[in-house]
């Protein structure tokens, strides 16, 4: 394959994503998710922004030690303290690219930076001169670059690229382009920076017109050779380029766009299940590709095309990107063996014996309370098992009685082993959620905020299951917890303990990290 066809596959998930208000994931979360992304061959992962918090800055360092092929990446503004911060949570992958950017559309330098056109041109130079000491593959991007004048862009990328980047980035940072104008952006780009030729033109979308696919695609013709995305299209307000979408449309109408992303495809459901569960942000059923719908035909015009050729409806298989259209050919009579090959088709190929065996009893227990059960109850067991592991839990739920109803207070009754003591409580509420999660504060005195309760069903029917994903914040720290069960109640409770155990680690981290400072603070004096 020649360098002009290949299409370079950004991710930004884990950074630009999680600039989604409420979207936050933690270091584990990002961890997991980052191999992943791995297997599936995207060429860079922005792992995050490292200047902006411990967090951010632990996460990056975790994961460009563990990723084998794909090149970690961190953002850094044009100054020397983020670049210094990129550099230090990067320095022990193999390789790794630094990626700064300063804006230059003219209502960014006057409102935003209170800076001239000389200003930023010095700080462009500063930048990415400072930034080349440290590593070969530094990335500059011009935020707000579809609003900036095209005269003022040319003469900050020929800099740019004069000073040592090989990656130039156009962010259209408010999705404010159309897609026949993204496109003469990039072709004024290639015909009037001489030595355009030196680096790589990425396109960088976010979704406010809903056209953030439509101009990167737009991008290609003119010469855009690297694409940045998110999973899902998470992001800042109406999100990124999704990179199903992306990677998709390349796939399929490889007659228009000859090019070639080396993206293994099946995995694509995988990850977006994996983002979804992580941030709490449920994929919406009629999402491109990945949503529930994607594949799903209701009309009795569709459905007899389908049983005749389903060309006829559908333009990509849902094998293709991992999804099974069937339901699964297992019940509660189903061997542990079996369970483990189907865990094998789902694309979980590196899970513990242990995860298998906690998400297999599960699996037998929900065997025992549906008729039908289907890849997505399996996918949200061992997420659920992947997430709720035990090891990690100092809290857990031993049962839970609910009463709910008309005419009488709602009250649940609920047993935890909190630290190995058995601890049980009844407590009244506005409604049995509130009761339960009462029960959880009285055993385990805590004051957190909920920021997030959010159930979805994974499947439908009345015994369907329910994801329940529930967010808490304490002292600016905020963790995610999930769980699926066929009892919404049940699922309440151990998301909400799922969130409230993953505090406890935060807490250990941060006590761990002060005492460090301190005893280091009191060698020196």
């Amino acid at each position: 394959m020649a360098d002009k066809d290949k299409i370079y596959i950004f991710d930004t998930t884990m950074r630009d994503g999680e600039q989604s208000p409420g979207a936050s994931m933690s270091v584990e979360e990002k961890i997991q998710i980052s191999r992943v992304f791995d297997d599936m061959g995207i060429d860079i992962i922005e792992a995050g922004f490292p200047i902006t918090s411990p967090g951010d800055f632990e996460a990056v360092s975790a994961i460009s030690k563990g990723l084998k092929n794909s090149i970690p990446c961190g953002l850094a503004r044009a100054k020397k303290k983020d670049i210094d911060a990129c550099y230090e949570s990067l320095k022990h992958a193999k390789r790794f690219r630094i990626h700064t950017f300063i804006s230059t559309s003219p209502v960014h330098m006057k409102h935003k930076l209170n800076m001239s056109d000389e200003q930023v041109v010095d700080a462009v130079k500063e930048s990415v001169t400072y930034a080349k000491k440290f590593t070969d593959d530094v990335e500059w991007s011009c935020e707000d670059g579809t609003r900036t004048t095209l005269d003022f862009m040319c003469k900050t990328i020929e800099l740019a690229i004069n000073c040592g980047a090989k990656t130039i980035n156009i962010p259209d940072t408010v999705g404010y382009s159309i897609p026949e104008e993204f496109a003469k952006t990039i072709t004024h780009i290639k015909n009037n920076v001489p030595n355009i030729d030196k680096a790589i033109i990425s396109a960088h979308c976010h979704n406010d017109l809903g056209l953030a696919v439509a101009n990167a695609l737009a991008g290609l013709s003119a010469g855009v050779r690297q694409i940045e995305c998110t999973i899902n299209g998470i992001g800042e307000r109406a999100g990124n380029a999704a990179l199903e979408e992306i990677v998709m449309a390349i796939k399929t109408r490889n007659d228009l766009m000859p090019y070639d992303t080396g993206i293994k495809t099946e995995l694509i459901s995988k990850a977006s299940k994996m983002v979804s569960n992580a941030t709490g942000f449920p994929v919406q059923f009629n999402k491109a590709i990945v949503g529930k719908n994607a594949f799903a035909h209701e009309s009795g015009i569709h459905q007899d095309g389908m049983l005749k050729n389903r060309e006829t409806y559908e333009i990509m298989s849902p094998e293709s990107v991992g999804v099974k259209q069937t339901s699964l050919v297992m019940g509660k009579h189903s061997g542990r063996h079996a369970f483990k090959d189907k865990l094998n088709d789902l694309g979980y190929t590196d899970v513990t014996d242990d995860v298998i065996q906690e998400a297999f009893g599960k699996f037998k227990v929900l065997a025992d309370k549906k008729k039908h059960i289907y890849d997505e109850d399996i996918i949200a067991l061992v997420d659920d098992s992947l997430i709720v592991d035990n090891k990690i839990n100092a809290i857990n739920l031993k049962s839970l009685k609910v009463y709910a109803g008309t005419g009488e207070p709602q009250k649940a009754e609920m047993t935890l082993d909190v630290f190995g003591d058995i601890k049980h409580t009844v407590q009244t509420g506005d409604g049995p959620v509130d009761a339960t999660f009462k029960c959880i504060k009285e055993l385990y005195n805590h004051d957190v905020k909920l920021l997030l309760y959010q159930v979805h069903a994974v499947t439908e029917g009345t015994d369907a299951q329910a994801t329940v994903s529930v967010k808490i914040e304490e002292n600016d720290r905020t963790t995610v917890g999930q769980s699926a069960d066929t009892d919404t109640l049940v699922a309440s409770a151990r998301a909400y303990l799922n969130a409230l155990n993953k505090m406890l680690i935060k807490r250990e981290k941060k006590s761990l990290s002060e005492n460090i400072e301190h005893q280091k603070v009191k060698g020196g004096v």
